[in-house]
């Protein structure tokens, strides 16, 4: 029982904060050199605290997404694919380009989310606009980008990236690929009429 009320007894230790400085001290003539010892150590940290450059060391608190680089992003999206429709593609590429330079540009404290979603679109426009140029090796690696962005509900970044090995003339390749696709998208239509075809195309060459 004693233990249990030694335990709960409160001490308060004679200390005081000086209001200029904010230096902590004993406000006791016959302070414990332990007390004094801890006082010290937290003063000198305080101090050292103070010493550093708060605005470009420590990252704001955390706030909500800059709406106008989203709808930046947006926009530069947006443009690319009109492009695109209008068969542009180096117009095209240079939009998409664009945003995903201001979409690798948010500050980190933004959702990293919303990041990879942006990046996975972008990057798998651009893909297809490297495929209207028939420039395969582009298209592959942007696709393959996207997907590594985002793996499920990105059927289009698969099939794209299927569709250029093909036309690189990797067949073995783009089996493996295409075949993983289907895994990810859940026997996407698409992804398997490109493997049919790849199929097809393997089999043939061994004749």
């Amino acid at each position: 029982m004693a233990d249990v009320e030694a335990q709960e007894t409160f001490i308060q230790l004679p200390i005081q904060i000086d209001p200029s400085t904010k230096a902590v001290t004993s406000a006791s003539t016959s302070s414990s050199t332990a007390l004094d010892a801890e006082l010290k150590a937290l003063n000198t940290l305080h101090r050292s605290l103070l010493a550093l450059d708060t605005p470009n060391s420590v990252p704001p608190p955390p706030v909500p997404v800059n709406p106008k680089r989203s709808a930046q992003i947006g926009k530069l999206r947006d443009s690319g694919n009109s492009e695109l429709r209008k068969g542009k593609h180096a117009d095209a590429i240079r939009m998409y380009s664009l945003g995903i330079e201001m979409a690798q540009g948010r500050p980190p404290w933004e959702p990293a989310g919303l990041v990879r979603e942006e990046l996975s679109a972008l990057y798998s426009n651009r893909a297809q606009a490297y495929m209207g140029m028939q420039a395969w090796p582009e298209g592959a690696i942007d696709a393959e980008c996207s997907t590594e962005l985002k793996r499920v509900g990105n059927a289009k970044a698969w099939w794209r990236r299927g569709r250029c090995l093909v036309e690189m003339g990797r067949l073995e390749e783009a089996k493996e690929w295409v075949a993983r696709a289907i895994d990810f998208e859940n026997g996407e239509q698409e992804l398997k009429t490109l493997l049919e075809e790849i199929e097809k195309n393997i089999e043939s060459k061994r004749r």
